[in-house]
């Protein structure tokens, strides 16, 4: 499960693990894992995610945690399907966001 994170050019880490409710090191270990994900570092080393980061990162979290995909799996399917798998992903995003709102209003009814 993902929480929104609020508009930032930059994220910490921390803040994307939190948003993830994950460790830390799960992120740096995809951050290997996955070529995509190339978070800025600064001089101290801290990464900073940007915002297509973190679209990248809900994808990658959206194949391994909910669909059960190996990493080896998701790997792949970035790499054959991206750009349309990512516009479904998008697109399933967005309904599920509505869904949440329409929810929202109905119970307030």
């Amino acid at each position: 499960m993902y929480i929104d994170l609020p508009e930032k050019r930059y994220y910490g880490i921390g803040e994307v693990a939190k948003a993830f409710k994950v460790n830390a090191s799960l992120i740096r270990f995809w951050e290997k894992e996955f070529d995509v994900l190339k978070p800025k570092k600064n001089a101290k080393g801290n990464r900073k995610f940007t915002p297509e980061d973190i679209k990248n990162l809900k994808f990658i979290y959206h194949l391994v945690k909910e669909r059960g995909f190996t990493l080896e799996g998701a790997k792949t399917h970035l790499k054959e399907e991206k750009k349309q798998a990512l516009e479904k992903f998008e697109i399933i995003e967005k309904l599920e966001s509505i869904k949440a709102q329409l929810n929202k209003i109905k119970t307030q009814l």
